[in-house]
């Protein structure tokens, strides 16, 4: 009897034992978190965030440029434009009491040169037309009205003035004169920065690439040579320069040419035009010192094309009909009438009106050119090599 209990106390502490190694067991997997009393769940593979490895990294592909430092040695030359242009003179007009209204523009303008007694910026003429009063702000944020130097309608450029004596010795410390390049040399997919005074709220940044060079752009019967490029170009960006990697001004920004071929004034997205600024020099010189603007060369006609399918159903050459002549023009001085049709120029064909502006487009006042003429002569059309003097 003594011997069944003395076996029986030595199974229980065995299972006692085993009891507490078991327990010890299940409350370490417990801490670990392998195994829960309430809901035991054994996880074949612990969760992990997946961090890419060093080796692993896109070597290649879109980095963000920072064109901070250009920036930063550029913005001092660029100038925000504001202007006022009379818009009616009252009710009753200003001698009875009438008040007058205007309209306030924004735009840019680059400082370029200097000479003696002023201070010269070139701009967009469509920022400075018609107005009444220009003021400048400067990098500093200084204020101080300006006057119109030249201007070119045609080129759609400006250069206007500031008194070297309405500076004060903090904004002359404060600007710089901009560096020009040369835009013959921009290939398409070159970088580029344009600065301006979008919307009017002040100088502002963007960037983008070149789309296409010598982009031909007709607006106000006037045909230009235009960098498209695919920065965004807003209101006010007008007369803003368009730079190249090195900071040089190779173009002057315009949103007078963002919707080429319609009646709005609205951007196309991504679709902007910069003058180049080569194709200017020398209009840019003769302006800023005053002297006439010999680039807006003219036959002196007014009209419209005479397209294949025209041709074909009036029975009339392809080419220019002339509808009006400007008096004293070199069309009037040539005997040109209403109703000639210019189907050549320089000995080239005229189908549309970049062939007859394209030629243009590289002459000066005073400058000839042959023109090819159709005239009506009973029933039928016949040529004539005309000599016109550009006016």
């Amino acid at each position: 009897m003594e011997k069944k209990k003395k076996s029986s106390l030595i199974k229980l502490l065995i299972f006692a034992f085993i009891m507490l190694i078991v327990v010890s067991m299940l409350v370490a997997l417990n801490n670990i978190g392998l195994l829960k009393f309430n809901n035991i769940k054994i996880p074949t593979k612990r969760a992990e965030l997946n961090y890419t490895e060093t080796n692993n990294k896109i070597k290649e592909g879109i980095y963000i440029t920072d064109v901070s430092e250009v920036v930063e040695e550029v913005m001092p030359s660029i100038v925000a434009i504001t202007s006022k242009t009379l818009v009616s003179s009252g009710n009753f007009g200003p001698f009875f009491g009438g008040e007058s209204q205007y309209s306030e523009g924004a735009g840019s303008g680059i400082i370029i040169s200097k000479n003696d007694t002023e201070l010269l910026i070139l701009t967009n003429n469509h920022v400075v037309a018609d107005a009444e009063e220009l003021s400048v702000q400067f990098v500093n944020e200084k204020s101080v009205d300006a006057t119109i130097k030249g201007t070119s309608e045609r080129r759609d450029v400006a250069v206007i003035a500031v008194k070297l004596k309405d500076l004060n010795n903090e904004t002359i410390e404060a600007i710089k004169i901009a560096t020009l390049g040369d835009s013959s040399e921009l290939k398409v997919g070159n970088g580029i920065i344009a600065i301006g005074n979008a919307l009017g709220y002040g100088q502002s940044v963007t960037t983008g690439v070149v789309s296409a060079v010598n982009r031909s752009i007709t607006v106000d019967n006037a045909t230009n040579k235009m960098i498209q490029i695919d920065a965004a170009i807003n209101g006010g960006n007008s007369g803003g320069a368009l730079l190249n990697s090195k900071g040089e001004v190779v173009g002057i920004n315009s949103v007078k040419y963002s919707s080429p071929g319609t009646s709005t004034s609205a951007s196309i997205e991504g679709m902007g035009f910069a003058i180049p600024i080569s194709d200017i020099k020398e209009l840019i010189t003769s302006l800023m010192n005053g002297e006439e603007d010999t680039s807006s060369a003219t036959i002196g006609v007014e009209g419209y094309m005479i397209t294949e399918t025209q041709s074909k159903q009036y029975n009339m050459p392809v080419g220019f009909y002339i509808s009006k002549i400007t008096e004293n023009s070199g069309a009037d001085k040539a005997k040109l009438e209403i109703g000639n049709i210019i189907t050549g120029i320089e000995g080239n064909k005229v189908e549309s009106f970049e062939d007859l502006s394209d030629i243009l487009y590289e002459k000066k006042k005073g400058d000839k050119v042959k023109l090819t003429i159709s005239y009506i002569n009973g029933r039928e059309y016949k040529e004539k090599e005309v000599e016109v003097t550009l006016s």
